[in-house]
């Protein structure tokens, strides 16, 4: 059962209402840097490359990505998250600012380190290896009251409530409850989840687990379409949450939902990287229901995105022009 395909005048009707529209991300918000090299010999010392370092970058990870995402397609954003009181905080803050993204909502933990990332990479942006700078232990205490006043101020006006969940500690029992206090106002709770967390996210309108995480919440091995829609329903009794919608890589995703249930195929031409693919999934979501978009018009625009962003390298955002493009690509 495929879902039909979004005309490509609704799309363009419902991407001209992205400017403007009030989104509060709150989750895990983390810097990617890249270290990119030449690799030319095997070290003398161990089985390993030599990279002659070239040049180096850094981007937007983790909650901070699906920020980007929303503001490089035109949202007021809102971001809430925990840095530490680092090198690596400083240069989120300043790419932050560089996407239009204010920063007031970042708390500093000067007890652990900014997540980052950092991937070595050949010029042909192989990936060499990554190191992780990380507590994840979950905030307490003073740091996590902070966050929770932080939402209460930043998500008065939002139309959409989003969680970006990576499992490094931003995203607590009493965070997610003060988000699902904010839903009798008439925002949506989006989520991009974390199995562990699966209880917390109760009442939520809607979670996006990807293949992985779908099998292991529902103990069901997914290969089909018609395992796909079994796990899809179980995951929702599961989760408590009003809908679900699978991301299934190379075989699309799964709407599991009232209103809608059927698969949306893959649309990707050529796949660089995945990275941060689902960041862009739930932040186009999150802007197209805030835009008036049924939920399975939201997930098709949704895949229409991803089909974009896995074509460029690392952590990516897309514009309004190129999801428009692509809605109006021959297939």
């Amino acid at each position: 059962m495929t879902l039909p395909p979004l005309e490509p005048a609704r799309g363009r009707e419902l991407v001209a209402r992205f400017p403007g529209l009030h989104v509060l991300v709150v989750g895990d918000v983390m810097a990617d840097r890249f270290i990119v090299g030449k690799v030319s010999r095997i070290s003398p010392e161990a089985p390993v490359p030599v990279v002659r370092f070239q040049t180096e970058y850094s981007r937007l990870g983790g909650a901070a990505n699906v920020a980007h995402n929303l503001a490089a397609l035109g949202a007021r954003v809102w971001l809430v998250g925990v840095t530490g009181a680092d090198a690596a905080a400083g240069r989120l803050r300043e790419l932050l600012a560089a996407s239009g993204i204010a920063v007031d909502g970042l708390v500093e933990d000067p007890g652990r380190p900014t997540v980052e990332k950092v991937r070595v990479v050949t010029e042909r942006n192989q990936q060499v290896a990554r190191i992780d700078y990380e507590d994840d232990s979950d905030v307490a205490g003073d740091v996590e009251r902070r966050l929770v006043d932080r939402i209460a101020d930043a998500g008065r006006h939002a139309k959409v409530l989003l969680v970006s969940d990576y499992l490094k500690g931003t995203v607590t029992q009493g965070v997610m409850l003060a988000l699902a206090a904010m839903k009798p106002s008439g925002a949506r709770l989006l989520v991009d989840p974390k199995i562990p967390h699966l209880e917390c996210y109760a009442g939520a309108t809607l979670v996006t687990p990807n293949h992985h995480e779908a099998e292991i919440a529902t103990n069901r091995r997914i290969r089909t379409d018609g395992e796909a829609q079994a796990a899809g329903i179980d995951f929702r009794a599961r989760a408590r949450c009003e809908a679900a919608l699978i991301t299934r890589g190379e075989h699309g995703m799964w709407l599991s939902s009232d209103e809608a249930e059927g698969a949306i195929p893959a649309l990707a031409r050529e796949v660089s990287d995945v990275t941060g693919a689902g960041d862009t999934v739930v932040a186009t979501l999150a802007l197209a229901l805030a835009a008036g978009a049924t939920t399975a018009e939201a997930a098709i625009l949704a895949n229409h995105a991803a089909g974009v962003v896995v074509g460029k390298f690392g952590p990516a955002a897309l514009t309004r022009d190129e999801l428009v493009a692509a809605l109006t690509a021959p297939r």
